[in-house]
Parts: C-alpha cells; sequence; structure tokens
C-alpha cells in the first residue's frame, strides 16, 4: 500500500487570503493541494475554474506540491482541458455525461493523472470495467456538492472494493477519500484501503495545522 498522503481542500480555504493559507498548509507539511471545480449543474453550487488553479501553480509546484483537480461537473470532457496545462492530477465523476474510457485516456494523454470518482449513490461495480484506466480512484465519502458534511461510513465498502480489485489485478492506483475527513476517520479508512486523504474543514478551520496534518498521516 501507498504511503499516506494528506491533500488540504481549498473549498474550506478563506479565499480572501488563499495563497496565504496554501502556502501555510504546505509549510506544514502537505505537498497535494486538492481543489474541487464545481460547475452548477452535476452539484448545485459554482466554485472556481482555472484561473484560481493557475494562480496557484507557481506557489504549489515552488514547494515540490502537486494540484489535485477534482472535476464535479457535467460535462468533464469539455472541461478537463482548461487544466491539463495547471494540473497535476485531473478526477472525474463516472456519473457524468461523458464517455469515461475516452476522458480518462485523453487526460493521461495530456501529461496529467486520471481519476475516476464515485459518489456514495452510485453502486461501486460501475468503476470495476475502467480499473486499468485511472491513476487515482477518488472515494466520495459525503455528498459532493458541500464542505462540512458528516463522514458517511458505508461508502468505506467501496475502498475496501477498489482495494481488493488494486491487489487482485496487480494495479498501482491510488485510493483518495473526500468528505468528512478527521483523524478518526482517516484512520477508518486507512484500515478500508485509502492512501490519499482530503480535508478541508479539519486542517483550515484548525488551530494547529502541522498537529492535524500529522494526525491524518
Amino acid at each position: 500500500m501507498h504511503d499516506v498522503r494528506v491533500a488540504p481542500s481549498i473549498l474550506s480555504a478563506d479565499f480572501a487570503r488563499l495563497g496565504a493559507q496554501v502556502k501555510d498548509v504546505m509549510d506544514a507539511g502537505a505537498r497535494v493541494i486538492h481543489v474541487d471545480v464545481m460547475d452548477g449543474h452535476f452539484v448545485p453550487p459554482i466554485s472556481i475554474g482555472a484561473l484560481i488553479v493557475d494562480a496557484l501553480r507557481e506557489l504549489v509546484h515552488g514547494r515540490d506540491g502537486v494540484l489535485d483537480v477534482h472535476l464535479m461537473v457535467e460535462r468533464p470532457d469539455k472541461f478537463f482541458p482548461r487544466f491539463t496545462s495547471v494540473a497535476t492530477s485531473i478526477s472525474v465523476h463516472v456519473e457524468a455525461q461523458h464517455d469515461v474510457a475516452e476522458t480518462l485516456s485523453r487526460i493521461r494523454s495530456a501529461g496529467c493523472k486520471a481519476g475516476l470518482a464515485i459518489s456514495p449513490p452510485t453502486p461501486v461495480e460501475r468503476i470495476e470495467r475502467f480499473l486499468d484506466l485511472f491513476d487515482i480512484l477518488l472515494v466520495l465519502t459525503v455528498n459532493p456538492g458541500f464542505g462540512g458534511q458528516a463522514f458517511i461510513p458505508a461508502t468505506l465498502e467501496k475502498v475496501r472494493a477498489g482495494a481488493e480489485w488494486r491487489a487482485k489485478h496487480n494495479l498501482d492506483y491510488h485510493i483518495e477519500v473526500d468528505g468528512g475527513i478527521n483523524a478518526a476517520t482517516a484512520r477508518a479508512s486507512r484500515e478500508a484501503g485509502a492512501d490519499v486523504m482530503v480535508a478541508g474543514t479539519f486542517i483550515f478551520k484548525a488551530n494547529d495545522v502541522a498537529g492535524e496534518i500529522a494526525s491524518l498521516r
């Protein structure tokens, strides 16, 4: 299993001082910055676009970090090219309106790692035929669209299935969990097979950011 990586989600940051907050979490030990892009169609909110990700590129890459972009959009096949020059990895939803295999292949061909995201209500079997096409399995552990939600324990079954398939087929993808992640839910996720912990409120609202990042590891 991969070592644990912590990915602070800027959805919970103070956007009036976004650059300073990203610098703070990276100085505290994070190397993956998670960016949620929402279009107001696939999920109700509208968040940020490629211009904000591009503005963070030098800050993040200059600290040997990576930008992990999660597209919660209705047509990821149309959106992802806007991010290939700035993102390290781009995750798209299996539930969105696109040819999943083709989109994943195109993301890889553009030089980014490809991720496949799955929401809590979706049967995990929907991702099985794409196992060799992605580098990241992103398991949403809350319903997508809003920060600050409580972790849904039943989503751990998707993490376990992903870990079992990874071992069975001798694959090397990361399993990322996103939503309601704190020290306790990170431990449960790790035991199920996850190795990337996306956390927003737990990190950005913490008094001791470095301590909370360490606790997630």
